[in-house]
């Protein structure tokens, strides 16, 4: 899925999503063995989640050898069949051993990616995953709600003060309530969606991802803080994996 180069806010931007779009080269990795690294006594290293320093969630060893960062949309198509084939093995062939740390950063690409963030994040680490996991597995039923809205109102959603913005486009489009049936608290979720704080570090990752990462769509991978571009694809990475290994 492709940008423009735009923080793009509610206020006079369409609500059409398009389709992902990405690139396709190779390169090599390491060669190296990483060793396995046990996890703290009675845990897993894949359900150890951390949020990072970017404003990303990480799961896994925080010292692995091996870390793989993602940049994400979670209104991609391409983004949710990687997750849908990558997430099982990713986890449980790589993360649980400790020689592999996954790292997801929210890349957004429109206003409903935002508030999906907002949402996703607002119970912080431990759930982030599991709830990634449930909005990409539901994206196609969830992404009707806004896809079905008029362009009447879409000017009411552009017209609300900005602060208040990401709050009516999920309350329009009934992403609220997706996230409230797995468990967010309907006024947690409403003060979540007008976290300056949090909108800010949305916007951040977004410009470090374009500026430091030199991202281009979604999704975006690194290995070892170094760009793969390869097609989005879990069979496409796993061999990058594998080499840094």
């Amino acid at each position: 899925m492709r940008f423009d180069g735009r923080l793009m806010m509610v206020a006079g931007i369409a609500l059409a999503l398009a389709g992902c779009d990405k690139a396709a080269d190779d390169k090599s990795g390491s060669g190296q063995t990483a060793a396995v690294v046990a996890a703290p006594a009675g845990t897993s290293w894949a359900d150890a989640v951390v949020e990072t320093a970017n404003g990303g969630y990480l799961m896994g060893n925080p010292n692995a050898p091996v870390k793989l960062v993602e940049y994400a949309s979670l209104t991609c198509p391409h983004c949710r069949d990687f997750a849908r084939d990558a997430q099982g093995p990713l986890r449980d062939n790589y993360i649980a051993s400790g020689r592999v740390s996954w790292e997801f950063r929210s890349f957004a690409l429109n206003p409903i990616d935002v508030s999906a963030t907002l949402l996703a994040t607002c119970q912080g680490p431990g759930p982030f995953f599991k709830l990634v996991e449930q909005t990409y597995a539901e994206q196609e039923k969830w992404i009707k709600g806004f896809q079905g809205l008029s362009e009447a109102q879409q000017k009411q959603l552009g017209a609300l003060p900005q602060d208040q913005q990401f709050l009516g486009l999920a309350k329009a489009g009934g992403l609220d309530t997706f996230y409230r049936v797995r468990g967010l608290p309907a006024a947690k979720a409403e003060a979540c969606l007008v976290n300056k704080a949090a909108i800010d570090k949305i916007v951040a990752i977004r410009e470090h991802g374009i500026k430091d990462d030199s991202v281009e769509g979604t999704p975006t991978f690194l290995i070892n803080g170094v760009k793969v571009d390869v097609p989005p694809s879990w069979s496409d990475l796993e061999p990058e994996l594998k080499k840094a290994l």
